[in-house]
C-alpha cells in the first residue's frame, strides 16, 4: 500500500505546479490573486517573459517534487538520491513556512499579510506530510541512493 503521507504530499504538490502554469496562462489577474506581486502581474500583462520563466521554473520543481513523492511510495519507479531529495524537499518546504510566518508579521499591507500567512501554513502543511511519509519510508529507501 502506498505512504499517504507521501501521495498527499505528491498530491499538493502537484496542484501547487498546476496552479503556477495557471498563472502563466491565465496571466496578470491570476499572479494578483495568488499573491505574486504588482511587479509580476504588471510585468506578465506588459507581454514581458521574466514572470513565465519563473513561473514555469517553480512548475518544474514542484512537479518534479511531486515525482519524488510519489518514486518514495512506490507508485512510480524509483529515482536517484531519494533519501537526500525527501529530505531537502521537506525542509525547503518547512523553512518556507517558517519564514514566511516570520515575514508576515513585517508584510506591508493587509493583502500581504493575509498572502504570507496562507502560503505558510500551505507549505508547513505539506513539508510535514513529506516529513512524516519519508520517516515512515526510510528504510525502504535504497542506501546507496542517498
Amino acid at each position: 500500500m502506498a505512504n499517504p503521507f507521501l501521495v498527499a504530499g505528491a498530491a499538493l504538490s502537484a496542484v501547487a505546479a498546476l496552479l503556477h502554469i495557471g498563472c502563466i496562462f491565465f496571466g496578470a489577474s491570476w499572479y494578483r490573486f495568488f499573491g505574486a506581486g504588482e511587479r509580476m502581474a504588471h510585468l506578465s500583462a506588459a507581454g514581458s517573459n521574466f514572470p513565465t520563466i519563473i513561473t514555469a521554473g517553480i512548475a518544474t520543481v514542484l512537479g518534479i517534487w511531486s515525482l519524488y513523492a510519489l518514486s518514495a511510495a512506490g507508485i512510480v519507479p524509483a529515482l536517484p538520491l531519494m533519501r537526500l531529495v525527501l529530505c531537502g524537499i521537506a525542509a525547503v518546504y518547512l523553512l518556507r513556512g517558517i519564514a514566511g510566518l516570520i515575514f508576515a508579521v513585517v508584510a506591508p499591507g493587509e493583502r500581504g499579510r493575509a498572502f504570507w500567512c496562507w502560503s505558510s501554513v500551505i507549505c508547513l502543511g505539506i513539508g510535514t506530510l513529506y516529513l512524516l511519509g519519508t520517516q515512515q519510508v526510510w528504510s525502504q529507501l535504497s542506501r546507496g541512493a542517498a
